[in-house]
Protein backbone atom coordinates (compact mmCIF):
# COMPACT_ATOMS: atom_id res chain seq x y z
CA UNK A 1 0.00 0.00 0.00
CA UNK A 2 1.35 3.09 -0.89
CA UNK A 3 0.68 6.86 0.22
CA UNK A 4 1.14 10.16 -1.11
CA UNK A 5 1.43 13.29 0.53
CA UNK A 6 -0.70 15.89 -1.31
CA UNK A 7 -1.08 19.47 -0.74
CA UNK A 8 -1.38 19.85 2.81
CA UNK A 9 -5.23 21.08 3.48
CA UNK A 10 -5.71 23.35 6.55
CA UNK A 11 -8.25 23.20 9.46
CA UNK A 12 -7.86 26.88 10.62
CA UNK A 13 -5.50 29.32 8.35
CA UNK A 14 -2.49 27.78 8.40
CA UNK A 15 -3.01 24.91 10.75
CA UNK A 16 -2.08 21.29 8.87
CA UNK A 17 -4.84 18.67 8.97
CA UNK A 18 -4.36 15.71 11.08
CA UNK A 19 -5.80 13.66 8.31
CA UNK A 20 -2.59 15.37 5.91
CA UNK A 21 0.24 14.91 9.02
CA UNK A 22 -0.65 11.36 9.80
CA UNK A 23 -0.97 10.92 6.30
CA UNK A 24 2.67 11.79 6.01
CA UNK A 25 4.00 10.46 9.09
CA UNK A 26 2.23 7.00 8.11
CA UNK A 27 4.01 6.91 4.28
CA UNK A 28 6.98 7.27 6.34
CA UNK A 29 6.47 4.71 9.13
CA UNK A 30 5.24 1.74 6.55
CA UNK A 31 8.27 1.36 4.48
CA UNK A 32 10.36 1.38 8.29
CA UNK A 33 8.12 -1.51 9.75
CA UNK A 34 7.98 -3.61 6.51
CA UNK A 35 12.05 -3.78 6.13
CA UNK A 36 11.94 -4.77 9.56
CA UNK A 37 13.84 -8.75 9.09
CA UNK A 38 12.69 -11.63 10.96
CA UNK A 39 16.30 -11.37 12.85
CA UNK A 40 15.85 -7.91 14.25
CA UNK A 41 12.92 -8.60 16.53
CA UNK A 42 15.13 -9.35 19.34
CA UNK A 43 16.82 -5.65 19.05
CA UNK A 44 17.13 -3.36 21.57
CA UNK A 45 15.61 -0.18 21.16
CA UNK A 46 15.98 3.65 22.41
CA UNK A 47 12.58 2.55 24.46
CA UNK A 48 14.43 0.74 26.84
CA UNK A 49 11.68 -1.21 28.18
CA UNK A 50 11.21 -2.57 24.64
CA UNK A 51 13.14 -4.41 22.44
CA UNK A 52 11.64 -4.31 18.37
CA UNK A 53 8.91 -7.43 18.81
CA UNK A 54 7.50 -5.70 21.78
CA UNK A 55 7.50 -1.51 20.16
CA UNK A 56 6.04 -3.31 16.85
CA UNK A 57 3.43 -4.84 18.93
CA UNK A 58 2.90 -1.41 20.90
CA UNK A 59 2.77 0.76 17.93
CA UNK A 60 0.60 -1.31 15.79
CA UNK A 61 -2.00 -1.47 18.58
CA UNK A 62 -1.49 2.34 19.46
CA UNK A 63 -2.63 3.00 16.01
CA UNK A 64 -5.47 0.75 15.97
CA UNK A 65 -7.00 2.06 19.22
CA UNK A 66 -6.55 5.65 18.34
CA UNK A 67 -8.48 4.98 15.31
CA UNK A 68 -11.31 3.91 17.72
CA UNK A 69 -10.86 7.23 19.38
CA UNK A 70 -11.26 9.09 16.38
CA UNK A 71 -14.77 7.65 16.22
CA UNK A 72 -15.33 8.66 19.70
CA UNK A 73 -15.58 5.13 20.29
CA UNK A 74 -13.37 3.75 23.91
CA UNK A 75 -10.10 2.52 23.14
CA UNK A 76 -8.42 -0.43 25.70
CA UNK A 77 -5.00 -0.32 26.38
CA UNK A 78 -4.97 -2.73 29.22
CA UNK A 79 -3.45 -4.88 27.18
CA UNK A 80 -1.02 -5.54 23.83
CA UNK A 81 -2.01 -8.23 21.33
CA UNK A 82 1.60 -9.94 19.84
CA UNK A 83 0.28 -9.16 16.55
CA UNK A 84 3.84 -10.00 15.29
CA UNK A 85 3.93 -13.12 16.83
CA UNK A 86 0.52 -14.22 15.15
CA UNK A 87 1.82 -14.32 11.72
CA UNK A 88 3.86 -13.40 8.81
CA UNK A 89 1.67 -10.80 7.48
CA UNK A 90 1.81 -8.15 10.73
CA UNK A 91 4.20 -5.97 8.26
CA UNK A 92 0.92 -5.90 5.78
CA UNK A 93 -1.63 -5.59 8.95
CA UNK A 94 0.68 -2.65 10.24
CA UNK A 95 0.70 -0.98 6.77
CA UNK A 96 -3.54 -1.51 6.47
CA UNK A 97 -4.04 -0.48 10.65
CA UNK A 98 -1.86 2.92 9.18
CA UNK A 99 -4.18 3.87 6.44
CA UNK A 100 -7.11 3.00 8.21
CA UNK A 101 -6.11 5.68 11.07
CA UNK A 102 -5.33 8.42 8.59
CA UNK A 103 -8.77 7.30 7.06
CA UNK A 104 -10.44 8.16 10.81
CA UNK A 105 -8.64 11.09 11.25
CA UNK A 106 -9.45 12.06 8.17
CA UNK A 107 -13.50 12.86 8.32
CA UNK A 108 -14.97 16.16 8.63
CA UNK A 109 -15.33 17.40 11.81
CA UNK A 110 -12.88 14.60 13.85
CA UNK A 111 -10.86 17.46 14.99
CA UNK A 112 -13.87 18.97 16.74
CA UNK A 113 -14.81 18.28 20.12
CA UNK A 114 -13.44 15.99 22.60
CA UNK A 115 -12.73 12.27 22.86
CA UNK A 116 -11.29 10.05 25.42
CA UNK A 117 -11.41 8.97 28.76
CA UNK A 118 -9.50 11.76 29.60
CA UNK A 119 -11.94 13.88 27.52
CA UNK A 120 -8.91 15.82 25.88
CA UNK A 121 -9.52 17.88 23.37
CA UNK A 122 -9.82 15.86 19.84
CA UNK A 123 -6.93 17.28 17.90
CA UNK A 124 -4.86 16.96 20.92
CA UNK A 125 -5.40 12.98 20.99
CA UNK A 126 -4.76 12.98 17.22
CA UNK A 127 -1.09 14.52 17.94
CA UNK A 128 -0.45 12.07 20.55
CA UNK A 129 -0.97 9.08 17.70
CA UNK A 130 1.19 11.30 15.48
CA UNK A 131 4.05 11.76 18.36
CA UNK A 132 4.09 7.91 18.31
CA UNK A 133 3.65 7.74 14.79
CA UNK A 134 6.99 9.34 14.47
CA UNK A 135 9.05 9.25 17.48
CA UNK A 136 8.27 5.04 17.93
CA UNK A 137 9.24 4.98 14.44
CA UNK A 138 12.48 6.46 14.60
CA UNK A 139 12.81 4.10 18.01
CA UNK A 140 12.57 1.23 15.37
CA UNK A 141 14.40 2.95 12.27
CA UNK A 142 17.56 3.22 14.91
CA UNK A 143 17.33 -0.39 16.41
CA UNK A 144 17.04 -1.53 13.04
CA UNK A 145 19.72 0.26 11.23
CA UNK A 146 17.59 2.07 8.97
CA UNK A 147 17.35 5.41 7.48
CA UNK A 148 13.82 7.41 8.68
CA UNK A 149 13.49 11.19 7.52
CA UNK A 150 10.41 12.41 9.62
CA UNK A 151 9.02 15.29 8.00
CA UNK A 152 9.79 15.56 4.28
CA UNK A 153 9.27 18.65 2.18
CA UNK A 154 8.42 20.54 5.36
CA UNK A 155 5.28 18.91 5.51
CA UNK A 156 4.45 20.59 8.88
CA UNK A 157 4.68 17.61 11.42
CA UNK A 158 8.05 18.43 13.04
CA UNK A 159 6.30 22.27 14.13
CA UNK A 160 2.82 20.07 15.19
CA UNK A 161 4.61 17.88 17.61
CA UNK A 162 7.30 20.61 18.68
CA UNK A 163 4.17 22.57 20.19
CA UNK A 164 2.29 19.20 21.31
CA UNK A 165 5.38 18.02 23.01
CA UNK A 166 6.13 21.81 24.37
CA UNK A 167 2.77 21.77 26.11
CA UNK A 168 2.54 18.21 27.20
CA UNK A 169 5.73 17.13 28.58
CA UNK A 170 5.34 18.02 32.34
CA UNK A 171 2.45 15.91 32.23
CA UNK A 172 3.96 12.99 30.34
CA UNK A 173 7.13 13.43 32.69
CA UNK A 174 4.98 13.19 35.68
CA UNK A 175 3.00 9.80 34.42
CA UNK A 176 6.10 8.24 33.21
CA UNK A 177 5.52 8.89 29.63
CA UNK A 178 8.67 10.46 28.94
CA UNK A 179 11.62 10.53 30.48
CA UNK A 180 13.77 13.64 31.66
CA UNK A 181 14.76 15.92 28.31
CA UNK A 182 18.68 14.64 27.21
CA UNK A 183 20.68 17.63 26.99
CA UNK A 184 21.54 18.31 23.39
CA UNK A 185 24.09 20.90 21.46
CA UNK A 186 23.56 24.46 20.67
CA UNK A 187 22.43 24.10 16.96
CA UNK A 188 20.85 20.62 16.81
CA UNK A 189 18.38 20.16 14.27
CA UNK A 190 14.70 20.21 14.91
CA UNK A 191 14.02 16.70 14.95
CA UNK A 192 16.99 15.89 17.41
CA UNK A 193 15.35 18.36 19.46
CA UNK A 194 11.63 17.06 19.22
CA UNK A 195 13.58 13.44 20.40
CA UNK A 196 15.67 14.74 23.35
CA UNK A 197 12.61 16.75 25.42
CA UNK A 198 10.82 12.94 24.88
CA UNK A 199 13.93 12.15 26.95
CA UNK A 200 15.57 9.69 24.07
CA UNK A 201 18.82 10.31 23.02
CA UNK A 202 19.46 11.57 19.38
CA UNK A 203 22.51 9.86 19.38
CA UNK A 204 21.86 6.43 20.72
CA UNK A 205 23.30 3.47 18.34
CA UNK A 206 22.83 -0.56 18.92
CA UNK A 207 25.84 -2.09 20.48
CA UNK A 208 26.90 -5.63 19.32
CA UNK A 209 26.61 -5.42 15.61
Amino acid sequence: MTYEINEISETNAGVPSLGDLLGTAAAQAVPVVRAIPDAALTHPTPCADYDVKALVNHLFHVVVEFRELAARKPADFTSTPDRVGAGDDWRDGFAEAAARLVEAWSQPGVEEGTTGAMGLPARTVGCLVLLDLTAHVWDLARATGQEYRPDPEGAGVLHTLGETVAEMAPTARQMGMFAEPVPVPEGTNAFDRLLAKTGRDPRWARTGR
